[in-house]
């Protein structure tokens, strides 16, 4: 039995795009942290996560806080953003990655992180990023190994890229994806009453015309394409001036 959840990363982690109804981000975390709660009948949850940090940030602003709670149950999810960074070394998003899963570890946390997804059928111009999403997740399953963290090879299952399981950026899981998501975590430590039906594949999507999907891809450009660009070039992220949407452990609510 848990008694103390934390959550450390970036959007993915932050809950990004999963509208809580409250003007918020809900996310896979919050999701496992109540399907946590309601398997042993209660849980305390904090979930440091912001927006647009690179793997470096989190170990250098969030670890530290994380390992002061002390939590027994946590999550380690980063590497997106430097995949997406103009200079990207897989060396060391993996020992940044293996430096907080090995703290964590070795105070006591059963520690859970996960592969990325191939973001190709999603976002067919990250085609060039492949690459290095193979080699982020090779490194990932090496770590893990060494670490005593366990791994959850979210990037192995298909289902992962359906295009239908992600939001209108191409980014970020939608609500369905984040469902997945902690459905997945559940079932990879065992909770009552969870199974592999996260891993099963969509229906058969219907075929899309040339001209709707020209439409959509024009549509995305405009819409996220050129503002993330823009506000990269400019030095900017998403992230500034945020903070931690749950930086404190505080009883899951199960109404």
């Amino acid at each position: 039995m848990w008694k103390r959840y934390v959550a450390v990363g970036d959007s993915t982690t932050e809950g990004l795009d999963d509208p809580d109804g409250a003007g918020g981000y809900r996310g896979w975390a919050d999701r496992f942290a109540l399907a946590v709660a309601r398997a042993q009948g209660g849980l305390e949850y904090a979930n440091l996560a912001i927006r647009g940090r690179t793997t470096g940030r989190i170990r250098a602003e969030q670890l530290p806080v994380a390992l002061g709670l002390a939590p027994d149950l946590a999550t380690v999810v980063a590497g997106m953003n430097d995949v997406l960074r103009p200079s990207f070394h897989v060396e060391r998003v993996a020992a940044d990655v293996a430096a907080m899963q090995r703290a964590l570890v070795e105070q006591g946390a059963t520690v859970l992180t996960f592969t990325l997804p191939d973001p190709v059928p999603v976002m067919p111009v990250a085609r060039p990023l492949r690459g290095r999403v193979l080699a982020l997740n090779a490194a990932l399953r090496t770590v893990t190994a060494q670490t005593g963290a366990t791994l959850l090879d979210l990037g192995a299952h298909a289902v992962a890229s359906d295009p239908r399981l992600w939001s209108d950026d191409r980014l970020h899981a939608n609500s369905a994806g984040h469902e997945r998501i902690a459905a997945a975590l559940a079932h990879t430590v065992g909770l009552p009453g969870s199974d592999d039906s996260w891993s099963r594949p969509l229906a058969a999507a219907p075929r899309r015309r040339r001209p709707e999907v020209i439409r959509a891809e024009l549509a995305w450009t405009r819409r996220h394409l050129l503002p993330w660009l823009g506000r990269h070039l400019h030095g900017r992220s998403s992230g500034d001036e945020r903070v931690a949407k749950r930086p404190v452990p505080l009883p899951v609510d199960l109404g």
